[in-house]
């Protein structure tokens, strides 16, 4: 008999070796891609589509593909505010 799908995500893990977890940092939406590309090739992140509900405007539940950087939860913390130190520059605060 076939297993029923369950609502919680399934977990692998190799039972010699335990594997970090992996976080994602959402790219906001108007980030150039020149940051993108700068921090693809400074930092150790896997570039991934991520569905994300949007709750503001007039895209109340819209559900849109964002662009995240999949990674360990320290070069997470450091992608996301050497992101966000970029966009500033960017903007020229």
């Amino acid at each position: 008999m076939p297993e029923e799908p369950t609502s919680e995500p399934q977990l692998e893990q190799n039972v010699e070796q335990k594997e970090e977890p992996l976080f994602d940092v959402l790219v906001p939406p108007g980030v150039p891609r020149t940051i993108i590309a700068e921090i693809a090739g400074k930092f150790d992140v896997e570039i991934v589509d991520r569905k994300q509900r949007l709750k503001f405007a007039n895209m109340d539940g819209d559900e849109r593909e964002l662009l995240a950087f999949r990674c360990k939860q320290e070069v997470a913390v450091q992608v996301e505010q050497y992101m966000f130190d970029r966009l500033k520059i960017f903007i020229g605060e």
